[in-house]
């Protein structure tokens, strides 16, 4: 998770169950750990890095979500891409490429493209938006790993639901709800991808992932890394602020 990249790009969170024992349904619990990397509105600064085989590319994102259906994220270096930016807007996404001044609507046959050329997929922007509503979701242990207690879950997807994976594993603290890892299986059950999560901080008084890293299995020596610089939250924006010409400014 990917989460939603909203959520990957924008860390909210909600107050956590007093104890682990008030949360024992795995729907419960997934739902939980899903609006960690959500709130009502969040505004950061993220640096994203993309290590392929050919070529390496860092940039700095300024990002604003609203809920789970709204979020901006617009490029402020490198400065040639500058205002470079990816709008989402329930379940449309647009680019606007300020070099050309012109907005480009994402067609359903290039969701499955690169974003920002990373190792995210133009999908992941829309669809993991949806884990309880797409995916029968279980334990599938709890107990510690290396002297931590966790659970980890397996959620396989609803016969009717669009989806690309076969299955996918999370691991998740027991104590504070912070993810550690989350693994993606294609249709043939073969590991297609790992998040890993780490760099616990507050930020605005709340306990957040501040680093995550995503490795294609079939490319092991290539990630997309994100790290946090600065988060907010409830901040005063409303669906108004997710506008085309706001996706425009520079």
């Amino acid at each position: 998770m990917t989460w939603r990249l909203a959520g990957l790009l924008i860390v909210g969170c909600s107050v956590m169950p007093s104890t682990v024992e008030a949360q024992t349904d795995p729907l419960e619990i997934m739902a939980q750990v899903d609006r960690l990397l959500r709130g009502d509105s969040s505004r950061g600064v993220a640096t994203m890095e993309v290590v392929t085989e050919n070529w390496d590319r860092q940039m700095t994102m300024e990002l604003w979500s609203f809920g789970t259906e709204y979020s901006l994220v617009r490029l402020r270096a490198p400065q040639k891409e500058a205002g470079t930016a990816t709008l989402m807007a329930e379940d449309d996404i647009w680019n606007y490429l300020p070099k050309v001044d012109r907005t480009i609507k994402i067609p359903s046959s290039m969701m499955g493209g690169a974003w920002m050329g990373s190792h995210f997929t133009n999908d992941d922007l829309v669809k993991e938006s949806q884990i309880v509503e797409d995916y029968d979701i279980e334990i599938a242990f709890e107990g510690d790993r290396e002297k931590v207690a966790v659970w980890e879950f397996l959620l396989t997807p609803k016969p009717e639901a669009a989806i690309v994976w076969g299955r996918v594993e999370y691991q998740v603290r027991q104590d504070d709800y912070m993810p550690i890892w989350t693994k993606f299986y294609d249709e043939d059950g073969d590991l297609s991808r790992t998040m890993t999560y780490s760099e616990f901080v507050e930020f605005d008084d709340r306990l957040v992932p501040a680093a995550m890293d995503m490795h294609p299995a079939d490319k092991p020596d290539e990630r997309t890394s994100i790290r946090y610089e600065e988060l907010e939250f409830d901040i005063d924006i409303d669906r108004s602020f997710f506008s085309l010409r706001n996706l425009q400014r520079r």
